[in-house]
């Protein structure tokens, strides 16, 4: 996955984790490197359209054939998901995610359809495709979340396949981290990141799907916004749909993606309800949002789209139209 500086602190409880040279830096902050054409608001509305968080061509690519041979948006942003949750090289999402302080790899998913019906799985171990396990939770149990050793009980009774999600590269890099160990803020350095997708079908039906590995060398337990259905992801059939992605425990206090789809049912643009959602962020009293960074995405039901942030480099991947491109987010610090 090519997304990472994502130019936040990495910060848990107030307090930055140390990352150091483990971790792999965005290719997007490379010096000199060309930055993608940045394209915010008011997009055409063409159908179908998927968007994803970060630069994951492969993964929209998956999810827009699901569309153009019939399947359901739901279908779509499933195994769009799929593909990152077993790309090895990304340590953010899936199988080859950096664990945490522990030495443990624990997934977080959730996944939402057009007609409301939700799942989720947190502290989640063994298990590839938590974003599957999510749907699954949604379709056959009459519960909307599962977590930790149930939430794998549940997967290898539904056939899933555990296997060891710590790669030797990311056992390497957490080794490595665990020379020092320091807690403090570091800026521009990014541990972590998540996959959120949305898609809208021909017919306009609309369904999102959210997954990550979580916070890098995070506290044993620890769960972000990206499985909270209305924090790091949220779908209204009427209107349309948003996901998160940057530091979840501020996506979490804002309820970000809510937020955003409701802004959207009052008017706003995807765009305009993005950078609303944000600032709600970054106008709160003492909140020093120079030390961390959260994004977002959204759709509308006619397939326009938005993205916003508040630092530099983040990207939406977006296949609209033909066209499978990474656009370059706008920001809100341009100091």
């Amino acid at each position: 996955m090519k997304r990472r500086k994502f130019l936040k602190n990495a910060s848990l409880t107030g307090v930055g984790l140390a990352v150091g040279s483990a971790i792999t830096s965005c290719d997007n902050k490379v010096e000199g490197q060309k930055i993608p054409v940045k394209e915010n608001a008011e997009s055409k509305a063409v159908l179908p359209v998927v968007v994803a968080t970060w630069h994951v061509e492969e993964a929209t690519a998956k999810a827009m054939d699901v569309l153009q041979s019939g399947g359901s948006s739901l279908d779509s942003v499933e195994l769009g998901c799929k593909v990152e949750e077993a790309n090895e090289k990304g340590q953010s999402v899936g199988k080859g995610g950096l664990p945490d302080r522990e030495g443990n790899v624990t997934l977080d998913a959730c996944i939402m359809d057009q007609n409301g019906n939700c799942g989720a799985v947190v502290y989640l171990k063994d298990i590839k495709h938590a974003v599957s396990v999510a749907r699954k939770v949604m379709e056959d149990t009459p519960h909307v979340m599962l977590a930790g050793e149930g939430a794998k009980q549940f997967a290898l009774e539904s056939g899933f396949e555990a296997e060891d999600l710590l790669t030797e590269a990311s056992k390497e890099a957490w080794k490595k981290w665990k020379v020092e160990a320091k807690y403090k803020p570091i800026i521009n350095i990014e541990n972590h990141d998540t996959i959120g997708m949305l898609a809208v079908d021909k017919n306009g039906n609309v369904s999102g799907a959210c997954t990550t590995s979580g916070l890098a060398y995070k506290m044993n337990g620890r769960v972000g916004d990206s499985p909270i259905i209305g924090s790091g992801l949220f779908i209204d059939n009427e209107v349309g749909g948003a996901t998160a992605t940057g530091l979840g425990e501020e996506v979490v206090k804002t309820i970000g993606s809510f937020l955003i789809v409701e802004l959207m049912r009052q008017g706003r643009s995807p765009q305009e309800a993005c950078e609303e959602a944000i600032g709600r962020i970054v106008n709160k009293p003492g909140k020093d949002y120079k030390d961390f960074q959260v994004g977002y995405i959204a759709v509308n039901k006619k397939g326009e789209t938005g993205c916003y942030s508040i630092h530099q480099y983040f990207s939406m991947t977006k296949f609209q139209d033909g066209e499978n491109k990474q656009i370059q987010s706008d920001f809100y610090n341009k100091v």
